[in-house]
């Protein structure tokens, strides 16, 4: 699917995240990337393949 050089990181991949946005959706909280995944903006994505990865933000930092 990705045509870039060099190639984005296919959607199996744990790099998924670092390939292109073909489409961005901010206003409804996701964007496509070349990969064919979805990435939600509470960094949940969904692939492909209909696997469903779960929103993985970073903990908040204590003081």
């Amino acid at each position: 699917m990705c045509l870039h050089t060099p190639a984005c990181p296919t959607a199996d991949r744990p790099d998924r995240e670092a390939a292109r946005v073909v489409a961005a959706h901010p206003e409804q909280g996701w964007s496509l990337l070349c990969n064919g995944a979805l990435l939600f903006d509470d960094t949940g994505e969904l692939l492909p393949d209909g696997r469903v990865i779960a929103p993985h933000r970073p903990l908040a930092a204590t003081a």
